[in-house]
């Protein structure tokens, strides 16, 4: 409960009546770098990842915002900081580590950044935004997204 209490207040004060579906519909993005041996090199970023797994997002949004100024071009710590940004109810600031992804050349992570924008928006009260983007990521025929972009768009629409 204490790891959640973040998004809880956050959901609270938002009051767009949007915060059942932003709970129900975020998860945060699978934790694929936590095993990785540890060295001297990257212990704060498995300190961080740790903190992540165990859904403490404070305490990781601390962590991996450090590995992300000591090494801006960490894509994937980037990715995870915005991921815990939004479980801990920041998704302003998650929406802008995504933004920064998304002018990735090459874009790697296209379908990650385009539904977590959809639930930065979503969580931030802006349903109309949300609904589009999950609107366009259905319409897509392999986007990693596109069941739970459906789903919402589903909740969004029967609201």
């Amino acid at each position: 409960m204490r790891r959640s209490l973040p998004l809880l207040l956050f959901l609270y004060a938002c009051g767009t009546g949007n915060g059942d579906l932003c709970t129900r519909f975020y998860t945060p993005y699978p934790d694929l770098i936590g095993d990785r041996p540890r060295t001297a090199n990257n212990a704060s970023l498995l300190d961080a990842m740790s903190a992540y797994r165990q859904g403490d997002y404070t305490t990781a949004v601390a962590g991996l915002t450090g590995v992300v100024d000591r090494d801006g071009t960490d894509r994937l710590a980037r990715l995870y900081l915005a991921s815990s940004l939004l479980g801990a109810g920041e998704p302003y600031k998650a929406e802008m580590h995504l933004d920064f992804l998304e002018r990735v050349p090459g874009a790697p992570f296209k379908d990650q950044t385009e539904w977590y924008n959809a639930l930065c928006w979503l969580c931030s009260g802006q349903a109309p935004r949300a609904l589009e983007q999950c609107l366009m990521i259905a319409k897509r025929p392999a986007h990693t997204y596109k069941a739970e972009a459906q789903a919402l768009a589903q909740a969004l629409q029967g609201q």
